[in-house]
């Protein structure tokens, strides 16, 4: 029950009971109800943004992004997969097929460089998973490229198998000189004392020894690119472009049997023994160059010398003696 409250009326000497308006009443009683509501909704929107309450929504999209992390990992996997899978034919393609064909393999680090720009990313960044996204999406551009990549090697494979036949008649595979004709092989290809200087060099090609006048035969099916004397030392030389990064040199010719420009097949007589240039004695000088630089001759005669010739050969060329130039 409400207390009753007094105050004192001093004109009349005498206490009187205090009356309440109810407008009164009734205005104190909606600013507590606007106090109340006021409160309750202060509060229930400071537990909505706790941590420690999940609406429905929220646990939805925790739910959500569980499962997108669940699918990440999975998709990763895949990845891995196909790494291995893409790594096993990147190895056939470079040391099987490549090698066939006498091709350079492609650098790993070319096939695996990803994408340079610094921007490509920038999207991603920023999130609370986003080091997760990244990564995989870092590996899905690198496996993309790496595809690419493999897939313009085949094709180019793919066209060298369509040339096979004129590839294998460029490469300079027999002796520019017949055994029958040979005096000797007299110097090989490595470091060989020079006939004039007597210092110790690298001697660039092969010296057959022979009759002044002895045919000499074009190793490979090619083009002449040059029939005459004008580099210092050759004397009569001939170089023939065959393709594919081959080119041969026959040097120190008495005289040529083809000119500039002119198309040969392997077997062709393209010119004759001789001495001319910085020669000591009749021989031929022969070089074989792949992809501008020289190789060593012998690694090609596979054409038409036997095992037994073939490794006479090698013997003869591997003794470190005097070169003929």
């Amino acid at each position: 029950m409400a207390k009753v409250k007094y105050y004192y009326d001093s004109e009349n000497l005498a206490y009187r009971k205090i009356k309440v308006k109810k407008r009164t009443k009734f205005g104190f009683v909606a600013l507590f109800l606007l106090a109340s509501a006021l409160f309750g909704f202060i509060s229930f929107v400071v537990l909505l943004n706790t941590p420690y309450f999940d609406t429905p929504k929220d646990r939805l999209l925790i739910r959500e992004i569980e499962n997108l992390k669940l699918n990440y990992a999975f998709l990763n996997k895949k990845i891995d997969q196909l790494d291995n899978v893409v790594e096993a034919i990147e190895e056939r393609d470079n040391n099987l097929y490549r090698t066939y064909f006498n091709t350079a393999p492609i650098p790993e680090e070319e096939r695996k460089s990803g994408y340079k720009d610094a921007n490509r990313y920038k999207a991603l960044q920023g999130y609370n998973n986003s080091q997760l996204v990244l990564q995989t999406t870092k590996r899905v551009d690198i496996l993309t490229k790496e595809l690419v990549i493999q897939s313009q090697s085949l094709d180019y494979i793919l066209k060298l198998a369509k040339e096979k036949n004129k590839l294998l008649a460029a490469i300079p595979a027999i002796q520019p000189v017949r055994n029958e004709n040979l005096k000797r092989m007299a110097s090989g290809f490595g470091y060989r004392t020079d006939p004039f200087t007597k210092a110790r060099k690298m001697h660039e090609g092969m010296d057959f020894t022979a009759k002044t006048g002895t045919p000499i035969f074009a190793t490979g099916d090619g083009v002449v690119k040059q029939a005459d004397n004008r580099a210092s030392g050759y004397g009569n030389h001939i170089v023939i472009r065959h393709g594919y990064g081959y080119e041969t040199l026959y040097a120190h010719l008495s005289k040529y049997n083809c000119k500039a420009g002119q198309r040969i097949k392997r077997g062709d007589i393209i010119g004759y023994v001789g001495s001319t240039g910085r020669s000591e004695a009749p021989h031929l000088h022969y070089e074989v160059h792949k992809d501008g630089r020289v190789v060593n001759p012998l690694n090609f005669y596979y054409g038409n010398i036997s095992a037994v010739e073939y490794v006479a050969i090698s013997k003869l060329a591997n003794q470190e003696n005097q070169s003929l130039d």
